[in-house]
């Protein structure tokens, strides 16, 4: 595609982009579990609205737009309310989780410099169940990540071995309500004592977890402790934009004790140009997904996320007593809340990801790792339940339909050819799987078993080279053609 050389007219434009969304999966039929968070078209219809209002107010300078600085305040102090904060506690809107985790890492980090000295080489303590974004916050700030492993059965965090995983240049812990792979929540109370013990902060990831878990709990659900009353917890993530049904772009890091957050923000002036103070990662930037945040939580508010919590844990409930009875499926762990993963028992778990997509279901893929077998995850929202007894027919339909079957039993490559593959260079060794699973089109085949049975037995490492070559060249594509993939 090359520049337009002349406009082109407005009815036009927007055909053609609601057009370009026919391969997108289809959420609006509610029977995609994985990326999106609906509360129904009232609460988005609001939320659009607001977003659209303050499109074009810039949050760079809140001197000159101080609507967009008065909608963080109010956002923010719902999420510390929500939170039991203590006084004096602060926090930011961000963009995503991811960057709320950056930010978090980098005030530890740059913390560590004011405060410990003695600290040159700063470590992370985490475990191996942790969203992959603190790993990407070590790459970017050179922090050391220093794992540990979790329990195999519940897939929780080892206080034990976090313990013996501390050293002199520990800056922070980290552990997760819940985490994103399997649904459950890490000891928090414990990681707690143990930070404040071993005198370093500690973050909580509540970014798919804070605008549900309050809720659940309120309901008479058993949630263990992970708020900022927590003792140990100096800091938190929690997006707006999962459970909290605003529009993506909306999350937020939450401190304990404000104090903390004067590390996170960056100053500027030794520059020709207009002074730059920046709390967050960017520096100009909407206040659209602000304003969507504050109409998504006033327009709902308590009574409403209430409403939508049960709706949605009874629903999760039905999910997870369903694969505890089906023959040849494992739930993972003891999930509290509306996120779980399941394994299969016999047969390729890849396989049924294949047959439910078949069948219009959306489960999300998860390859194994660690103590978790490969499995697909599942993130139950209101939108999902009123479909959820059709797709649990299909899901024990197709469960007995594999099981029955001989060609889907698990067919693991052998160590040498596993090395073999993983010895090429990761262009030629996409060049080949393009040739052998899509005959060299460059698309997506109709079914996924057959590469990410490949890509499941790889050594994640390997793994992640092929996965950047894809990437890489799929942004590359010309207009239109990412559509096949």
């Amino acid at each position: 595609m090359t520049f337009p050389k002349k406009g082109r007219a407005a009815d036009a434009l927007l055909a053609e982009l609601e057009a370009r969304k026919a391969n997108d999966v289809r959420w609006q039929e509610g029977r995609v579990f994985a990326y999106i968070y609906d509360a129904g078209a009232e609460a988005m219809d609001v939320v659009k609205k607001a977003y659209s209002a303050f499109l074009t107010e810039n949050g760079i300078d809140p001197t000159s737009f101080p609507s967009a600085l008065e909608l963080e305040r109010d956002v923010i102090a719902m999420a510390l309310d929500l939170q039991n904060a203590p006084p004096g506690a602060k926090g930011s809107f961000t963009t995503g989780g991811t960057e709320s985790i950056l930010l978090s890492v980098k005030t530890a980090r740059d913390h560590a410099r004011a405060t410990k000295p003695h600290i040159t080489a700063p470590e992370l303590v985490l475990p191996e169940t942790a969203h992959p974004a603190f790993f990407k916050a070590c790459a970017y700030f050179d922090v050391k990540p220093v794992i540990t492993p979790v329990d195999p059965e519940s897939f929780t965090a080892l206080p034990g071995a976090m313990a013996k995983a501390i050293t002199d240049q520990t800056i922070m812990l980290v552990g997760s309500a819940p985490s994103y792979a399997h649904g459950v929540i890490d000891p928090i109370a414990a990681i707690g004592q143990m930070a404040l013990k071993a005198g370093v902060l500690f973050h909580v990831d509540c970014c798919v977890g804070g605008m549900y878990l309050p809720f659940i709990r309120k309901l008479g659900a058993d949630v263990e402790a992970f708020d900022l009353s927590t003792p140990g917890v100096t800091q938190m993530s929690l997006d707006f934009h999962k459970w909290g049904y605003a529009a993506k772009g909306a999350s937020s890091v939450l401190y304990a004790n404000g104090e903390l957050r004067k590390y996170q923000i960056f100053a500027w002036s030794g520059w020709t140009g207009y002074t730059i103070v920046n709390p967050t990662i960017q520096s100009g930037r909407s206040a659209g997904p602000i304003a969507g945040a504050w109409a998504a939580l006033n327009f709902i508010g308590e009574d409403g996320y209430l409403r939508l919590a049960r709706i949605t844990q009874d629903a999760s409930a039905k999910m997870c007593a369903a694969i505890r009875e089906i023959e040849g499926l494992k739930l993972l762990g003891n999930p509290p809340g509306n996120l779980l993963a399941f394994a299969a028992e016999g047969f390729d778990i890849f396989a049924l990801a294949d047959a439910m997509k078949a069948k219009g279901w959306f489960l999300q893929a998860q390859f194994a790792h660690g103590p978790s077998p490969a499995n697909l995850h599942v993130s139950v929202g209101p939108a999902n339940a009123p479909h959820i007894d059709a797709m649990l027919d299909d899901l024990r339909a197709e469960t007995a339909r594999l099981r029955a079957d001989p060609q889907y039993r698990v067919a693991t490559p052998s160590e040498d050819e596993i090395a073999a593959i993983t010895a090429m260079e990761p262009a030629d060794l996409l060049d080949a799987m393009e040739s052998m699973f899509t005959g060299g089109t460059g698309g997506m085949p109709d079914e996924m078993r057959p590469i990410n049975t490949l890509m499941d037995a790889m050594p994640f490492e390997a793994r992640d080279r092929i996965l950047k070559e894809y990437i890489n060249r799929l942004y590359a594509k010309p207009a239109g053609a990412a559509a096949d993939t």
